[in-house]
């Protein structure tokens, strides 16, 4: 725009004085060796003119001559370039597309055409990176950390790098380094804080803290809180030195976070040992209001130590009443009413706290209640309940459960990582109890008075079914119980020379009569070893049944006896025994094997066996 003016503004001078020389006219004479030459004043000025363009024109002609090989290496240069750029705008795409190979093939070309270019060598780096070259990336983040332009761009690349092999320790100084360069830089000052914290430099800490709030790199509601982490880390550190120094520390961590319980606990710990006992207890009742917990439970409760079981039980009341109907202020009733042996108060918060949340240390705290009363079986249950019981919310940073609160992460060294919640459930593990639905009430009413032993062993053993009359001439089939029963041996029985002699018993087929004079044969399913052990209970009252020699193979062995000295048992002559004496007196002959064998018809008896004596 100002050549185009400059270029008019020439063109209306030259128009003017053109015509000023027209409305002006004269001559011009010119003497140049003896020779004069005459003309007008105007055809003198447009000579002259002709003369500098001419000149000029000259002029140009010889530099371009003169300046043609730098202008055609300067486009030769400029095409070059323009090719290098459009193979590092080509290799950024790639690199972000996650393209290894033509990533790392369009780095080498940019690189060679346009040699240390910033972003050459930022291209070598993420191709080396997304290639899994440590050294490539390294030897390009340090090439640009020389150049004082991308000094900061490599110490960040060598930051990265640095934590992904695990060397911590490198990756804090070029953290260091960078956060003295630029304070303002948000990755550096975050990560020296990090690094500083996790190595319990909680002074330095402090202090890259304050560096970070003052340069906007966090906001100051989370800074009050690191700052209140951090002053608790440091009074506990020394509460077993100075407790005046640890008094300052943890009343600021206390009035920049008053809802941090481990500060609340730590300032009633210590103002408690300086007897300031008032100014403890306004510590831990306004931590109480913003959110019951347990451990500052514990802490009221021992704010006086040596107070009476009954002290105690009326400060945790006054504690409880101000959230009323808390979980926490109601175990914590329980547990005062347990110091002091009231026990069916203590029953009664705690099986309330059981029904509307059960967990682990409700039924634990159920099981103590119940063996200081001296229910020793009542406490064991309980117990038991407390393993399937929903687990106790703990100090949990990073998935690790912790007993005590700590400042930091035992993991990654995270500050403020701890948060008191319920651990996570296990996959596949027994369901816990839900109480809370009526599931299983009576586990947790008062124990009633127990029935006498007998009464309850009569009142679970089961019914005798009733006995279905079995085939004359078939022996029973063989059940789960009875292959489960103990095979009994027989033994011979000794001749006894008083006793008298029977014949050996064939088989013979069974009449309508017969069958009606037998008592029924009991059913398969009870062992046989049951029927003998009521008979000997009995006393020999009864007479026991001759059992017939069976059609199949016997099940046990036996000695054969003569069948001139084979004692047999006689009858007791009387009244026809009950239904539920036969039952008892009855003996079962031995399951049959698993190979019967042929027909009971076609086996002839052998003389000798005529009955078995079971032992």
């Amino acid at each position: 725009m100002l050549r185009l003016l400059a270029t008019l503004a020439i063109v209306f001078v030259a128009a003017a004085g053109f015509a000023w020389l027209a409305d002006n006219p004269g001559d011009v004479t010119l003497v140049w060796q003896g020779r004069e030459f005459r003309t007008t004043l105007m055809v003198a000025a447009v000579a002259l003119a002709a003369l500098f363009v001419a000149l000029a024109l000259l002029w140009a002609l010889v530099s371009g001559i003169f300046r043609t090989p730098r202008l055609i290496g300067r486009f030769f240069s400029g095409r070059k370039r323009d090719r290098g750029y459009r193979a590092l705008s080509r290799g950024m795409i790639a690199v972000g597309a996650g393209d290894t190979r033509l990533a790392r093939r369009l780095s080498v070309e940019a690189r060679r055409i346009l040699g240390e270019e910033p972003l050459a060598l930022l291209l070598a780096a993420q191709s080396a990176q997304l290639a899994g070259d440590t050294a490539g990336a390294r030897a390009a983040f340090e090439a640009m950390r020389a150049d004082p332009e991308t000094r900061l761009l490599g110490l960040h690349g060598l930051f990265v790098e640095a934590q992904r092999r695990g060397e911590h320790e490198a990756a804090r100084q070029f953290a260091e380094e960078a956060a003295a360069l630029a304070p303002t830089l948000r990755w550096a000052g975050t990560a020296l804080f990090d690094y500083r914290a996790a190595a319990g430099d909680w002074r330095g800490a402090l202090l890259t803290l304050a560096t970070n709030l003052n340069a906007k790199l966090i906001d100051r509601q989370r800074a009050h809180r690191y700052r209140a982490v951090l002053l608790t880390a440091q009074g506990l550190a020394a509460e077993q030195g100075g407790p005046s120094e640890a008094k300052a520390l943890a009343l600021d961590a206390v009035r920049l976070a008053p809802d941090l319980v481990p500060a609340a606990t730590l300032a009633a710990r210590i103002l408690t040992r300086l007897g300031e006992t008032r100014r403890a207890a306004r510590i831990l009742e306004a931590a109480w209001r913003r959110g019951p917990h347990p451990e500052l439970a514990d802490a009221y409760a021992e704010l006086r130590p040596g107070d009476a079981a009954r002290d105690r039980r009326k400060r945790m009341e006054k504690l409880a009443a101000l959230v009323p109907g808390h979980v926490e202020g109601r175990l914590a009733l329980a547990r005062a009413a347990l110091e002091e042996r009231d026990f069916g108060e203590a029953r009664r918060l705690a099986t309330e706290v059981a029904r509307e949340a059960p967990s682990e240390r409700v039924f634990l705290l159920l099981a103590d209640i119940e063996e200081e009363a001296g229910d020793l079986g009542r406490a064991r249950e309980l117990l038991g309940r407390a393993v399937r019981a929903p687990r106790d919310p703990a100090w949990i940073a990073d998935g690790i459960a912790a007993a005590r609160w700590a400042p930091i992460s035992p993991v990654t060294g995270r500050l403020d990582a701890f948060e008191w919640k319920a651990p996570a459930a296990l996959i596949g593990a027994p369901e816990p109890l839900d109480l809370a639905t009526g599931a299983e009430p009576a586990a947790l009413e008062a124990p009633a008075v127990a029935e006498p032993a007998d009464t309850v062993a009569r009142a679970a053993e089961p019914a005798l079914p009733a006995r279905p009359p079995s085939a004359p001439t078939q022996p029973a089939p063989r059940t789960a119980a009875a292959l489960a029963a103990p095979q009994i041996a027989a033994r011979p029985v000794q001749p006894d020379a008083t006793a008298p002699v029977t014949p050996p018993i064939r088989p013979a087929t069974r009449t309508a009569a017969s069958a009606e004079a037998e008592p029924a044969a009991a059913p398969a399913v009870r062992p046989a070893a049951s029927a003998s052990l009521a008979a000997a209970a009995d006393g020999g009252a009864a007479a026991s049944t001759p059992i017939p020699a069976p059609a199949a193979k016997p099940a046990v062995a036996a000695v054969p006896a003569s069948p001139a000295t084979a004692p047999v048992v006689p009858r007791v002559e009387g009244a026809k025994p009950s239904a539920a004496r036969r039952r008892k007196d009855e003996v079962m002959p031995p399951p049959p094997p698993d190979d019967p064998g042929p027909e009971g018809d076609l086996v002839e008896p052998r003389p000798g066996i005529d009955r078995l004596h079971l032992v």
